[in-house]
């Protein structure tokens, strides 16, 4: 199972997403890949936002090596699933789809039209996000673990 979480900049919410769910794959003995990017290049090779940083290590997780990396059309092929934050993630992702089967593997990370609200321009979101990502990521390791179709 190869994994890929998504956000604008890769730097705040896709690596939580990233650092949490590699984190309880591995508890749970899972050997699944699991990495992340970003829809814009801004930050390439950039660790993650040290609030981002600083919330996972305040809740057992360390993120601090990973580094951003830019989406690019390549990834459709080396993942299973790509999981991206919003509405704008989406529609960027699936502007570099070139058939369905690509187009299939792209959903939001939340269920139903719901948004990771992105936390940058407010260092009190940071908490409220990673909890969210936290709780969804644990369900995503359970649906994975258990699919019911294809």
């Amino acid at each position: 199972m190869k994994i890929l979480m998504v956000c604008l900049g890769n730097i705040c919410r896709s690596p939580l997403a990233e650092g949490i769910m590699r984190r309880l794959a591995v508890k749970q003995g899972l050997s699944w890949e699991i990495s992340s990017a970003g829809t814009g290049d801004w930050h390439v090779n950039q660790p993650a936002d040290r609030r981002s940083i600083a919330v996972a290590k305040s809740f057992g997780y360390d993120i601090s090596q990973q580094r951003a990396k830019h989406f690019n059309s390549g990834m459709f092929d080396n993942f299973d699933h790509i999981l991206v934050m919003d509405q704008n993630n989406l529609k960027d992702v699936l502007s570099l789809a070139t058939n369905d089967e690509q187009r299939g593997k792209v959903r939001l990370f939340l269920l139903g039209d719901l948004e990771v609200t992105d936390p940058y321009f407010d260092d009190k979101l940071f908490e409220p996000v990673f909890l969210e990502i936290e709780k969804r990521c644990k369900q995503l390791i359970e649906e994975f673990k258990h699919p019911t179709h294809k």
